[in-house]
Order: C-alpha cells, then structure tokens, then sequence
C-alpha cells in the first residue's frame, strides 16, 4: 500500500510542476506580448509565484499588496489569461456612433479648424461638453485632422507684404550695435 501512495504522490508532483511550467510559458508569451504596463505586473506577479518565489519578496520585488497578489494568481487560475485583463472599459461615449459618424463627416468639411468651433459645434448640436480638451483633440484626430508644428519659414509669406512692412516700421525701435556674446 505504501508504494501505491508514494507512486501517486510523485505522479501529482510531475503534474504540478508540468502545470507550473506551462503557466509560466503562457504568462511569459503575454507578458512579451502586452502593452499595458498594469497587466503586465499582474502576470510578472503570477509567474513568480509560479517560480517559487516568496508572497514577501515578489511584494517587494514589484510594490504590490499580498492580497492583490493572491486575487492575480485566483483569477489566472480560474480564467486563465483574461484573468489578468483590466477590467476597465472606460466612460460610455457622450456621443452615440451616429452622431459621432455626423461630427467627423462634418469636421471633413473644411481643411483648417479651430479649438472653440468644434466646442461650440458638440455643445450646441449634441448638448455635449467634454471636461478634458483631450476629448476634442481625439476627435480631430479620428477625423484625420492633425496639429501642425510651426516652422522658422512662413511658406505662405509675400516678399513684396514683407519689404513694404519693413519700409513702414524704418522709423521704429532698432538696434544699432550687435552685441557680442561676452557683454550680455
């Protein structure tokens, strides 16, 4: 009877540590894989407890509580992966997918947009009034508007605009002396 046990209890022992290695391959894969940082501590936490490493030394190891680390192994154990996920999906839109299709349509209608007319155009037509100015810079984005750096060179300036203004401001403030770097 003795031998049968002791067979059993070996052969428990394999499966555990063929269990464990497995996870850990899966947890590495999406560890290399996942973007998010938050998700990624989540599996580095579960991988080393599944690598024997210490509740204490991975608190240490990665600034988490014992109990977020416990609740990151339950959840991978009982979902797997999706265990690991966030959660979180955001704030449900202000603006359904209609009326979304209708503010980006209408953002297409012209090549150069300013900040207030996009806020007037959300507070007035859909009642919507974002917090944050993100908000409306996603939206000229999605609508493939995007923000320009300015440059040193005015492609648009006029050569003849440019001398007149000179000519004009002769009279003005100038300076006489250039001064050198030492004196300043």
């Amino acid at each position: 009877m003795r031998g049968k046990y002791r067979s059993n209890e070996v052969s428990q022992q394999y499966l555990k540590e063929e269990t464990a290695l497995n996870a850990i391959a899966e947890l590495q894969d999406f560890i290399d894989m996942c973007p998010d940082a938050r998700e990624v501590r989540k599996a580095l936490a579960v991988k080393l407890v599944y690598q024997g490493y210490l509740y204490d030394e991975i608190q240490k190891i990665l600034d988490v509580s014992r109990g977020s680390i416990t609740g990151w192994k339950q959840a991978y154990e009982e979902t797997g992966i999706d265990g690991l996920r966030l959660n979180y999906k955001g704030r449900k839109s202000y603006l359904n997918a209609k009326q979304l299709q209708e503010v980006l349509s209408w953002l297409q209608t012209k090549d150069c947009w300013e900040l207030g007319e996009l806020e007037y155009q959300l507070a007035f037509e859909y009642d919507v009034v974002y917090e944050s100015k993100q908000s409306y810079y996603d939206l000229f984005s999605e609508a493939g508007i995007s923000w320009k750096k300015t440059t040193k060179v005015n492609p648009k300036a006029d050569e003849n605009a440019v001398a007149e203004k000179k000519k004009r401001l002769k009279h003005c403030w100038q300076i006489t002396e250039k001064k050198s770097k030492q004196e300043s």
